[in-house]
Protein backbone atom coordinates (compact mmCIF):
# COMPACT_ATOMS: atom_id res chain seq x y z
CA UNK A 1 0.00 0.00 0.00
CA UNK A 2 1.22 3.40 -1.04
CA UNK A 3 1.27 6.30 1.19
CA UNK A 4 -1.23 7.85 -1.72
CA UNK A 5 -3.71 4.96 -0.32
CA UNK A 6 -3.09 5.67 3.07
CA UNK A 7 -5.87 7.24 5.53
CA UNK A 8 -4.31 9.99 7.30
CA UNK A 9 -4.59 9.56 10.57
CA UNK A 10 -3.75 13.36 11.64
CA UNK A 11 -0.15 14.68 13.07
CA UNK A 12 1.12 13.85 16.56
CA UNK A 13 2.49 17.18 16.99
CA UNK A 14 1.51 19.51 13.79
CA UNK A 15 4.15 22.29 14.96
CA UNK A 16 6.98 19.83 13.98
CA UNK A 17 5.16 16.88 11.62
CA UNK A 18 7.23 13.74 10.40
CA UNK A 19 8.45 13.85 7.00
CA UNK A 20 5.75 10.50 6.68
CA UNK A 21 3.14 12.79 8.54
CA UNK A 22 4.04 15.62 5.73
CA UNK A 23 4.23 13.01 2.59
CA UNK A 24 0.55 11.16 4.02
CA UNK A 25 -1.05 14.30 4.58
CA UNK A 26 0.54 15.76 1.29
CA UNK A 27 -1.79 13.37 -0.69
CA UNK A 28 -4.69 13.91 1.41
CA UNK A 29 -4.42 17.38 1.83
CA UNK A 30 -8.42 18.45 2.89
CA UNK A 31 -8.06 15.81 5.72
CA UNK A 32 -6.38 18.78 7.50
CA UNK A 33 -7.63 21.99 5.89
CA UNK A 34 -4.34 24.26 6.26
CA UNK A 35 -6.76 27.00 7.78
CA UNK A 36 -6.60 24.60 10.67
CA UNK A 37 -3.07 24.30 10.92
CA UNK A 38 -0.86 26.28 13.41
CA UNK A 39 -0.45 29.98 12.23
CA UNK A 40 2.44 30.23 10.02
CA UNK A 41 3.13 26.90 9.58
CA UNK A 42 4.69 27.20 5.83
CA UNK A 43 7.51 28.99 7.84
CA UNK A 44 7.77 26.23 10.78
CA UNK A 45 7.94 23.14 8.28
CA UNK A 46 10.52 24.55 5.20
CA UNK A 47 13.27 23.98 7.45
CA UNK A 48 16.19 21.27 7.28
CA UNK A 49 14.10 18.30 8.76
CA UNK A 50 11.61 18.11 6.08
CA UNK A 51 12.99 19.82 3.14
CA UNK A 52 13.72 16.55 1.22
CA UNK A 53 10.27 15.39 2.49
CA UNK A 54 9.01 19.15 0.36
CA UNK A 55 11.30 18.80 -2.74
CA UNK A 56 9.71 15.63 -3.18
CA UNK A 57 6.13 16.58 -2.99
CA UNK A 58 7.06 19.66 -5.26
CA UNK A 59 8.39 17.63 -7.84
CA UNK A 60 5.08 14.99 -7.85
CA UNK A 61 2.97 16.37 -10.49
CA UNK A 62 -0.08 14.33 -8.77
CA UNK A 63 0.54 15.88 -5.45
CA UNK A 64 -2.40 17.55 -4.60
CA UNK A 65 -0.57 19.65 -1.99
CA UNK A 66 1.92 20.05 -4.95
CA UNK A 67 1.73 24.20 -4.44
CA UNK A 68 1.73 24.17 -1.07
CA UNK A 69 5.47 22.01 -1.45
CA UNK A 70 7.04 24.63 -4.27
CA UNK A 71 5.80 27.70 -1.87
CA UNK A 72 7.68 25.89 1.26
CA UNK A 73 10.71 25.51 -1.27
CA UNK A 74 10.52 29.52 -1.82
CA UNK A 75 10.75 29.95 1.64
CA UNK A 76 13.67 27.84 2.28
CA UNK A 77 16.00 29.45 -0.64
CA UNK A 78 14.88 32.78 0.47
CA UNK A 79 15.61 31.89 4.26
CA UNK A 80 19.04 30.10 3.34
CA UNK A 81 20.19 33.14 0.60
CA UNK A 82 18.83 35.97 3.28
CA UNK A 83 20.76 34.82 5.70
CA UNK A 84 23.92 34.05 3.85
CA UNK A 85 23.66 30.56 4.81
CA UNK A 86 22.99 30.38 8.32
CA UNK A 87 19.73 29.21 8.14
CA UNK A 88 20.64 26.29 6.25
CA UNK A 89 23.51 25.05 3.91
CA UNK A 90 24.37 25.90 0.92
CA UNK A 91 25.06 22.76 -0.74
CA UNK A 92 21.72 21.35 0.36
CA UNK A 93 19.96 24.17 -1.32
CA UNK A 94 22.66 23.81 -4.46
CA UNK A 95 21.36 20.33 -4.84
CA UNK A 96 17.98 20.77 -5.08
CA UNK A 97 18.37 23.58 -7.50
CA UNK A 98 20.63 21.03 -9.40
CA UNK A 99 18.01 18.53 -9.30
CA UNK A 100 15.14 20.51 -10.22
CA UNK A 101 17.22 21.65 -13.12
CA UNK A 102 17.70 18.62 -14.42
CA UNK A 103 14.53 16.60 -13.93
CA UNK A 104 12.23 19.42 -13.18
CA UNK A 105 8.96 20.19 -14.91
CA UNK A 106 8.16 24.04 -15.24
CA UNK A 107 7.04 25.40 -11.90
CA UNK A 108 10.30 23.17 -10.80
CA UNK A 109 12.35 25.50 -13.17
CA UNK A 110 10.84 28.30 -12.82
CA UNK A 111 11.73 27.62 -8.52
CA UNK A 112 15.30 26.64 -9.90
CA UNK A 113 15.29 30.01 -12.27
CA UNK A 114 14.29 32.32 -9.53
CA UNK A 115 16.88 30.62 -6.62
CA UNK A 116 19.63 31.22 -8.62
CA UNK A 117 18.43 35.21 -9.52
CA UNK A 118 17.99 35.43 -5.79
CA UNK A 119 21.10 34.01 -4.83
CA UNK A 120 23.14 36.36 -7.96
CA UNK A 121 20.97 39.34 -6.20
CA UNK A 122 19.40 39.11 -2.74
CA UNK A 123 18.32 42.88 -3.23
CA UNK A 124 15.68 41.29 -4.87
CA UNK A 125 14.12 39.64 -2.14
CA UNK A 126 10.37 40.60 -1.53
CA UNK A 127 8.46 38.81 1.18
CA UNK A 128 5.21 38.77 -0.27
CA UNK A 129 6.89 36.92 -3.51
CA UNK A 130 9.04 34.70 -1.69
CA UNK A 131 7.33 34.13 1.78
CA UNK A 132 3.69 34.67 1.23
CA UNK A 133 3.43 32.65 -2.06
CA UNK A 134 3.26 35.89 -4.84
CA UNK A 135 5.74 34.12 -7.07
CA UNK A 136 4.14 30.46 -6.73
CA UNK A 137 0.95 32.08 -7.37
CA UNK A 138 2.15 34.14 -10.39
CA UNK A 139 4.66 31.16 -11.96
CA UNK A 140 6.78 34.22 -12.88
CA UNK A 141 10.72 34.27 -13.68
CA UNK A 142 13.04 37.00 -12.26
CA UNK A 143 14.62 39.03 -14.59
Amino acid sequence: MSVQETAFQGFSNPVDPSPAELRAWAYQPDSVPLQSMPQDWDLLVSGDRLITTLFELAMDRSCPARRFALHCLYIYAADGIRTKFRAHPKRRLRKLVEQAEQTGDEPMLVWAHNSRVLLARPELFNYHEWCEGGLVRQGRRLG
